[in-house]
Formats: C-alpha cells, sequence, structure tokens
C-alpha cells in the first residue's frame, strides 16, 4: 500500500493548479492524506480523482465544510494507525513527552504515525514509538516564496511501514536530499 502525502498547499491563493510533478506522484497511491490549509476544496477534488482522500482541517480552512475534513483523523491503514492533524508541537524544539501529551489531546489511542503540517518544513522524526512526518509544502516550501516544495509517501509492506520525503523538480519527483528515509516495523508500534 502507498499513501500519499501532502500539506500546506495555499490554493488557489498562491498557485492556480497543483505542479503536474505533484499530482503524477500521486497517480499510483492507495490514499491521499491532505495536513491541511488548503483554502478552497478545488485541490481536494483534484486529488479526490486520484485516489480517496482525507484532510486535516487547517487554520486557512476554518470555513471549509465537506465529510472529507475534520480537525483530526485516526485511521487503521494495512494493520497501522496513521493519526493526521494540520498542527503538531515541532519535534525539534518540544520534548517527546509535550509531543505525546499533546496527541493524547487529540487522539483516543496514540498512533503508530502521525501526518502533519503548519510550520511547511519537510521532515521525518521519531518521537518515542511513534512516527511524525511533515510532508512540506509543495508550493510555499519552507515558508518561502511559490517554487516547487516536496510531498511524502508512507509506503506498507506486510509488517513494515516506510517514510520518505520528495522534492519536486521540473522533471519529476527526487527522493528529498537532506531527508533519509526512516522505517517502523508493526512490531515495535504501540498498542
Amino acid at each position: 500500500m502507498r499513501i500519499g502525502l501532502i500539506a500546506d498547499t495555499h490554493m488557489p491563493g498562491c498557485l492556480e493548479e497543483l505542479w503536474p510533478q505533484a499530482l503524477d506522484g500521486f497517480s499510483n497511491v492507495d490514499h491521499i492524506l491532505h495536513a491541511g490549509d488548503l483554502h478552497t476544496l478545488d485541490i481536494v477534488d483534484e486529488l479526490h480523482a486520484l485516489a480517496p482522500i482525507c484532510v486535516a482541517k487547517g487554520n486557512g480552512d476554518l470555513d471549509i465544510i465537506d465529510s472529507r475534513l475534520k480537525d483530526s483523523w485516526l485511521l487503521e491503514l494495512a494493520g497501522f494507525k496513521i493519526g493526521m492533524i494540520h498542527r503538531l508541537p515541532s519535534p525539534e524544539r518540544k520534548s517527546p513527552a509535550q509531543i505525546h501529551a499533546y496527541v493524547e489531546r487529540h487522539f483516543e489511542l496514540i498512533p503508530d504515525v502521525i501526518v502533519f503540517g503548519h510550520t511547511h518544513l519537510e521532515g521525518l522524526y521519531q518521537v518515542g514509538d511513534m512516527l511524525c512526518v511533515n510532508p512540506g509544502s509543495p508550493t510555499l516550501p519552507r515558508n518561502k516564496s511559490l517554487r516547487m516544495g516536496s510531498i511524502g509517501y508512507l509506503d506498507i509492506d506486510g509488517s513494515c511501514l516506510s517514510a520518505s520525503i520528495h522534492q519536486i523538480t521540473d522533471s519529476g519527483l527526487i527522493p528529498h536530499a537532506d531527508i533519509t528515509p526512516m522505517s517502523l516495523n508493526r512490531e515495535t508500534c504501540t498498542s
């Protein structure tokens, strides 16, 4: 199973249509998770044409009403608990205890993986037994001007889940040079 990850598209404010390379990157996924800040449903409809989609409502999405949007999601996909929320305390700046306390307030169960956005800063982080994934922004990476950013993937094969971030380039997607993919085995996941 391959799950496409995206966040902080901010469309159509910054860009009328998502980069075609990003859409191509989602053409063979089984599910898409958007970690919020859409601004309109246009991008959700476009991505939903490729695969089922769930969206974590971002601070820029407060007036959008649609069954595909919730404040947070907890999904069971191929035996893994995958949570998604727009905001998460920074794993680079907050302790694992602070992050777990935040997650406990927003989810009934602690996810094996949590997908988040908001910062536009792509990254993979191991926080205790939980893998935290921010795919970054495909349109406004690192909170800078409009340019090609990043998307991510969760790949599940049996008891192994791997997370990766990919840079959008003129010629397609390439593995992000600064972010090493991370894996999680079901045996190490929390119950």
